[in-house]
């Protein structure tokens, strides 16, 4: 790795351009300069490519990959992450945006507190600038109570690689829960929330994975019973927690 601080974003993309453009800025507009972007656009069929190679053009921070076969989002987060030289991951899909403190005021509160695994407060937006709801996080995040609902959005994570084992995202629907699930488990760790708002989570309006509610409840029971392989009754007690959670998440 070629410098300890350095922070390497992982952006996979698939006929964003729409957003890429918006997303890529907030990270030009971070106030901690120390990172690389990396950008995997996965076959889009529309100028997402194109657009992310003007950027790349611009800033020798940004890295872009274009794959010939549409393999998924964890496909091409996995391609960030093997290709990354920083020491810290982080993550931004194409759509979303963070607020220029988000860097440098997350990095500082790891080096400061020595966290391995941090995440923060974000808040929800639609097609204009304003917040449409605001998220509050735990301070503090171990495997059992990340089981009751996963407060770390995918976009608010930042992770020290130097001292986790090696991790990929599996192909299954959540992959960033399941992975944060794996990281917490496997290196027997906390995630520790900062109680900043620091990152705009797009709303999107059409039929979208993390808008279908029925399929995000079934996907996290099958990751409580097929992926964790958690007995029956915690599973449901698990999932009692998840649920009630999700429900005064979006009131």
């Amino acid at each position: 790795m070629n410098d300890e601080k350095l922070v390497s974003i992982v952006m996979p993309a698939y006929n964003a351009e729409k957003y890429i453009e918006e997303s890529i800025k907030s990270v030009l507009y971070q106030t901690y300069s120390n990172w690389e972007l990396i950008i995997v656009n996965d076959c889009s069929l529309d100028n997402t490519y194109e657009i992310a190679k003007k950027y790349q053009e611009k800033d020798s921070r940004i890295k872009l990959y274009s794959l010939f076969k549409n393999q998924g989002v964890a496909n091409a987060r996995n391609i960030a992450i093997n290709n990354a030289k920083g020491k810290y991951i982080a993550f931004l899909d194409s759509d979303d945006i963070w607020l220029p403190e988000k860097l440098n005021n997350q990095i500082k509160f790891m080096e400061e507190n020595k966290c391995i695994f941090t995440f923060h407060e974000y808040s929800y937006f639609e097609e204009s600038d304003r917040p449409k709801k605001f998220i509050k996080v735990p301070r503090i995040v171990d495997y059992k109570s990340a089981l009751k609902g996963n407060d770390m959005g995918c976009l608010t994570v930042c992770i020290d690689r130097t001292r986790v084992k090696k991790f990929v995202m599996p192909n299954e629907k959540h992959e960033d829960y399941i992975t944060w699930l794996h990281i917490l488990k496997e290196n027997n760790i906390s995630a520790y929330g900062i109680q900043e708002n620091l990152a705009m989570y797009r709303i999107s309006n059409n039929n979208s994975i993390s808008g279908n509610k029925f399929k995000s409840c079934l996907w996290t029971w099958n990751i409580y019973r097929k992926n964790q392989k958690i007995n029956l009754v915690y599973s449901i007690y698990c999932f009692i927690n998840y649920f009630v959670k999700g429900i005064l998440k979006h009131l």
